[in-house]
């Protein structure tokens, strides 16, 4: 896995959303490698670099790509305010966070990749 911005990194891990992360980088509560980061767009490396908030360590995860068969009638996206069936209903057995790359319409059918890597 290559660098990635603290924030998203944070965000990531379910500690806060990206502003949230942003506000928990400026205030120092983070660490790289044992050295406090407060600059926004600072970047490391999840799989090498030590990373701590608060002095708790945020773990890599491991990358999941699920290829999946979204039938007709079901709608690409993880939630719907419609309430119609979606992509994340499927793969609710999987233990991580999944997002669909790309979209098929919700009357079509086919092979739709859903990953947590990016």
């Amino acid at each position: 896995m290559a660098q990635e911005r603290l924030q998203k990194i944070i965000a990531r891990a379910g500690i806060a959303s990206r502003r949230g992360a942003e506000a928990i980088v400026e205030a120092g509560r983070v660490r790289v490698n044992g050295q406090v980061v407060t600059e926004l767009g600072a970047k490391a490396d999840p799989r090498k670099d030590r990373i701590e908030v608060d002095g708790k360590r945020i773990e890599a995860e491991d990358l999941i790509y699920v290829v999946l068969h979204k039938p007709r009638n079901v709608v690409s996206t993880l939630s719907d305010p419609e309430d119609r069936p979606t992509v994340a209903d499927y793969v609710k057995d999987v233990p991580a966070r999944l997002y669909p790359v790309g979209r098929l319409d919700f009357s079509t059918s086919g092979v739709l990749l859903m990953t947590n890597d990016g």
